[in-house]
């Protein structure tokens, strides 16, 4: 069965809280939400301009508070590039504490990816066998807490799916799976509903994405990634293969979320779930 949810990000453009970004799941009932991670404090969150939610928080609260909207967590976002050092120093240590939030709120995914550009100075088998050392590390701690790593098509090495696929096969992880983007596959060149049967294996979340014909028009394959979807899913150029991708989950018996990315105005995301919910259910 395929359920809707949505990422509380599309209310970060927009300066929203976590708590508007709830509400308006629950206005809209949503059975599930998927939010950022912050591994720290961050004053603009703090004053209630961000829709994240701290890793120092209390999870138990947070856990509470979800239960009383009705809502579970399909998966939180701690996607700090893992290919390259940045990620063996940074990232590592980021996504294992999300892997440990995310097991006290009963969430069983953590999001991770690559990063907007190649990393400076390191050929892209230099890149592999540093993303594999940081996947390990973070897989012994997804694997003690029963909790799955994604990765996440976003960026040059994860929109190449060669890489990506090499990566997969290189450790047939049940830890280890994708969330596939229908927004990111389509700006960076890809055809999406093929990309889409590549993984299918792999796929246990979705980030659903259309494009606007004037972004598709200026960058498409040129970037490899956006942050969510400026118009209503199903008004851009991405509708049909947004259809094509669902239809063939569906076919495939897929369980899973597909999580909504788009702008959180109230309007997009009326029009948003109106186009997506008959094509879920």
């Amino acid at each position: 069965m395929i359920h809707l949810g949505m990422h509380t990000d599309n209310w970060r453009p927009l300066s929203g809280s976590f708590q508007t970004a709830i509400e308006a799941a629950v206005r809209h009932k949503l059975t599930h939400v998927e939010f950022g991670t912050i591994h720290g404090q961050y004053f603009v969150h703090g004053l209630g301009y961000e829709p994240s939610v701290s890793l120092l928080s209390n999870p138990r609260k947070l856990r509470k508070y979800l239960d009383q909207k009705g809502l579970e967590v399909s998966q939180i976002d701690a996607a700090y590039p893992l290919f390259g050092p940045d990620g063996s120093t940074f990232g590592v240590q980021y996504i294992q504490q999300a892997i440990r939030f995310a097991a006290e709120i009963r969430c069983p995914r953590v999001d991770t990816t690559d990063g907007a550009m190649k990393t400076e100075g390191y050929s892209d088998e230099e890149v592999f066998r540093i993303a594999c050392e940081n996947y390990r590390q973070c897989l012994s701690w997804a694997e003690d807490y029963g909790v799955t790593i994604n990765i996440e098509t976003h960026g040059p090495y994860t929109t190449n799916a060669d890489f990506l696929e090499r990566v997969f096969r290189h450790f047939e992880s049940e830890h280890l799976g994708f969330n596939f983007d229908t927004g990111n596959t389509y700006i960076s060149g890809n055809d999406p509903p093929e990309y889409l049967k590549r993984f299918r294996k792999y796929v246990n979340h979705c980030h659903i994405k259309d494009v606007s014909s004037a972004l598709a028009a200026a960058v498409r394959g040129e970037e490899t990634g956006i942050g969510c979807s400026e118009v209503p899913i199903g008004c851009g150029v991405n509708a049909e293969n947004i259809k094509k991708c669902l239809a063939f989950l569906k076919q495939t018996g897929w369980d899973g979320v597909v999580s909504i990315e788009c702008s959180g105005l109230e309007e997009n995301i009326r029009r948003s779930i109106e186009f997506l919910r008959p094509l879920v259910a």
